[in-house]
């Protein structure tokens, strides 16, 4: 490596050390380099076909075999917006209505299609706030800077406050440029959502599904057991911990609810240890409701087949 990569990366670990804490960043930083590419054995899936790049080749040469290609790409770009309200016992009432837009696994650099039919279809929108539940990088591994154009265009059509969690694709590397754009990275970290003298909580972890550097505690150590807590979570899998700590709403992604399906939705992989029932789609767990995004981008493939790329908009009711 060069005196100027050198350079760039003890700037980028001074900057994040300063906004994450020595150790967290520290810890981050070390397990991408320990793990990138790595196709066994680190995360909650021992397995991690997203780095079995033969098997991608294999897919593709199948896809257009069956001459399912051209669709799911044609279907890669047809981004559905979808509605979801979500009734929560105690919402206080300056907070009925309040609209959050999710937008997830974007994989910006590799998801040119996806991302023109954003530009078109975000800035029509209305909402109060907007989340994005990880997966930026079209890769698990290696350069950042396509990726960070790529979302800031996205980034330029959508309103502010915007606030985010780092996916099991995204490098932590990502940060101080995706908060130079605006948008507020929760990284095991929660903050305070004000409205006519009322509060919400938005909480935020790290990556749970690769990197396995959330902390539920760390993050929720400043919220009033009392208040509506959201959590935000690049994978649901952890929906147990997270409905246990009491919060009540969950939003993730990840999953892309299989992306290549079989009719009626049915993921034939769903890359993801949870219920089939989690993994597209609103769904409740003891007292949390949770939904999971099945994304705006693609991965491993450039096709959707029987489950279209989506944005949601959550709109939060009195219980």
């Amino acid at each position: 490596m060069g005196d100027r990569d050198d350079a760039l990366d003890l700037a980028t670990i001074a900057k994040l050390e300063r906004r994450l804490g020595r150790v967290h960043a520290r810890q981050r930083l070390g397990i991408e380099r320990d793990h990138e590419a790595q196709l066994f054995g680190q995360g909650i899936n021992f397995f991690h076909i997203e780095n079995w790049y033969s098997i991608h080749s294999a897919i593709r040469l199948v896809l257009r075999l069956t001459g399912l290609y051209a669709r799911g790409q044609r279907n890669a770009s047809s981004i559905q917006i979808r509605h979801n309200d979500v009734r929560l016992p105690g919402l206080p009432a300056s907070f009925s209505g309040f609209t959050i837009l999710q937008l997830s696994d974007l994989h910006v650099d590799i998801s040119q299609g996806a991302m023109d039919r954003l530009m078109q279809v975000l800035p029509r929108l209305d909402y109060d706030l907007c989340v994005l539940t990880g997966d930026f990088r079209g890769r698990t591994f290696g350069p950042i800077d396509a990726a960070l154009e790529g979302l800031a265009r996205v980034r330029s059509v959508i309103g502010s406050p915007i606030y985010g969690v780092l996916g099991n694709h995204d490098s932590v590397r990502m940060v101080p440029a995706l908060e130079e754009m605006g948008i507020r990275m929760l990284l095991n970290e929660a903050v305070e959502i004000s409205r006519d003298g009322d509060a919400i909580h938005l909480v935020g972890i790290d990556d749970a599904h690769f990197f396995r550097v959330d902390n539920i505690e760390k993050a929720l150590s400043g919220v009033p057991h009392e208040g509506i807590s959201i959590l935000l979570s690049h994978t649901p899998e952890i929906y147990r911990q997270a409905a246990h700590a009491d919060f009540d709403l969950m939003l993730s992604g990840h999953t892309h609810g299989g992306q290549i399906c079989l009719p009626g939705s049915i993921p034939i992989i769903l890359d993801s240890v949870l219920p089939r029932s989690m993994g597209a789609g609103p769904w409740r767990y003891h007292n949390m409701i949770g939904y999971t995004s099945v994304g705006a981008g693609t991965s491993i493939v450039p096709v959707r087949l029987n489950c279209l790329p989506e944005i949601t908009l959550h709109r939060l009711c009195a219980g």
